[in-house]
């Protein structure tokens, strides 16, 4: 039985998560895959990312973060895009303006998810953190 889109949304976000490295990842993407992230607190300009983009952004973050973990607060499904907003907390190794290492910072998450061949072929992220410094 073929899995709805949504359940995999879900499963990547969970993945994502959980990830011991870059590659738990790779199957949730199409080859073609483009992410866009818009400005945001730490990417001050829109960034448009490849699939080694996405790989190289995975291991640095694992350097930074502790943890990180996402509440999903709404999930939209429809033709073949998933929405998902949701809360994301995340634990930082590393301190990053007034949190100190250990310590977490809350961002507010927009990502809009299409897909072909039931694989992420476009991402686009909406991130709004809340103030740390």
């Amino acid at each position: 039985m073929k899995k709805k889109l949504s359940q995999i949304a879900e499963d990547f976000i969970k993945t994502l998560q959980s990830r011991n490295s870059a590659e738990e990842l790779i199957p949730f993407y199409h080859q073609d895959i483009e992410q866009i992230e818009f400005p945001n607190t730490f990417t001050k300009n829109k960034t448009i990312s490849n699939l080694d983009d996405l790989k190289l952004a995975s291991e640095r973050g694992k350097k930074v973060l502790l943890k990180e973990e996402f509440e999903i607060i709404k999930l939209y499904s429809f033709d073949n895009t998933v929405i998902i907003e949701a809360l994301w907390t995340g634990t930082l190794a590393v301190p990053i303006g007034n949190i100190p290492a250990g310590g977490q910072m809350k961002a507010y998450f927009a990502q809009f998810y299409e897909f072909k061949d039931d694989k992420i072929i476009k991402q686009r992220n909406y991130d709004c953190f809340e103030p740390f410094n």
